[in-house]
């Protein structure tokens, strides 16, 4: 297999199956909102929503049952969240646990770390942040300042974190600090740590997008005590173990479906108003959503083989989210409409929430260089 091979997607009858049950659930709690416009999205969190899709088996899909997981397949997964992520969805309580700190803990986590997080991550009722970046760093991971000093018992850590994505509403955020070494070292000396956001000396701030929401924290560790039980893996492989979690943070549908609720409506708009330019424009955004998708869904066969998803993850998140800025761009110019969030138009309204969140598509998950960097390296030219 080469570095840009993407194995064939299988859809499989229980699958589609699902996906109608799926469709039927969101209709039933979400429709008036779709209908009126008022597009979410997964950075979005309800933790009501969440316990709504634990209760169903919808969250932890593939885990073990001894972890409250439902042991089904990849494609059955895939079919969930792209359902979830094109209906504009609230799940961002659950999502990142979901999508990167399970896979984590089944693949470097004790036992007793996934017992005590995995069963309520499945349930919808325990939530999971990422500390990665800090202020200053940029993406330039390598060079964190967060450091844990070994002591009796375990550690102390002090830093801050910065875009720490619904960290005020989650009970335990996995951090990459530094336990050995210095900056210099680079990859060398990084660890992850469990941190409980309940425990002293930790200090959540908001930071207010410019939809007004507020998902994103700036989270400041004070000399906090973390248990040695806490370790996730190895101490010194952190770096290791986050490249694998990039892979499945990178590839997912959420890196090309944030914009989808507009494509719906552009193809709704353009029946009622059709002309040769918007049916050519809407029918190559289609075209671009249904490769992206085949990609997208190809990285959950290779994850389903245990196969390494850096190189195809990063080159379907640079393409996905290059579509994502576009797609509302590409609205305004052919209805010449006039885009606000609180629009009575349906597509204004949708137009405008869309176009305040879209600098952050090619932002999180890793910027555009630092994606075109490990592509490259996969190319072998670099």
């Amino acid at each position: 297999m080469t570095a840009f091979d993407f194995p064939r997607p299988v859809m499989t009858p229980e699958a589609e199956t699902l996906r109608g049950e799926v469709r039927a659930f969101l209709d039933e709690e979400l429709g008036a909102l779709r209908a009126a416009g008022k597009y979410v999205g997964w950075t979005h969190a309800d933790p009501a929503f969440s316990r709504k899709l634990g209760a169903r088996g919808w969250i932890g899909m593939t885990w073990p049952r001894t972890y409250g997981g439902g042991e089904r397949s990849a494609t059955e997964r895939y079919v969930v969240i792209e359902e979830m992520l094109a209906a504009g969805a609230p799940v961002g309580a659950h999502w990142t646990a979901d999508r990167q700190v399970g896979p984590l803990l089944l693949s470097h986590g004790s036992e007793d770390q996934r017992q005590l997080l995995l069963p309520g991550i499945a349930a919808g009722t325990c939530y999971v942040a990422i500390g990665l970046s800090e202020p200053g760093v940029g993406s330039d991971l390598a060079s964190i300042k967060a450091r844990a000093v070994p002591v009796d018992g375990g550690y102390r850590l002090s830093g801050t974190k910065i875009w720490t994505t619904n960290a005020h509403l989650s009970h335990y955020a996995v951090v990459l600090c530094r336990t050995d070494g210095e900056p210099g070292d680079r990859h060398a000396g990084l660890s992850q740590l469990l941190i409980d956001l309940g425990s002293p000396g930790i200090d959540i701030r908001p930071i207010i997008d410019m939809t007004g929401s507020h998902s994103f924290n700036e989270v400041h560790f004070d000399d906090v005590f973390v248990p040695e039980t806490m370790l996730i893996g190895l101490r010194g492989n952190g770096w290791a173990q986050v490249s694998g979690e990039m892979g499945n943070e990178r590839s997912g549908p959420d890196r090309f479906l944030s914009s989808f609720a507009v494509v719906e409506a552009l193809v709704r708009r353009t029946r009622e108003k059709p002309s040769d330019e918007r049916r050519a424009a809407v029918g190559r955004l289609v075209a671009q959503v249904a490769v992206l998708r085949r990609l997208s869904a190809s990285i959950a066969e290779m994850i389903r083989k245990g196969e390494d998803p850096t190189v195809q993850g990063a080159l379907v998140k640079d393409i996905g989210t290059a579509l994502e800025q576009e797609i509302p761009e590409v609205a305004r110019r052919l209805f010449a409409i006039e885009p606000s969030p609180e629009a009575a138009d349906p597509l204004s309204a949708l137009v405008g929430s869309t176009l305040l969140a879209a600098p952050s598509f090619t932002l999180r998950g890793g910027t555009r260089e630092i994606l075109r960097g490990i592509i490259a390296r996969g190319l072998g030219v670099r």
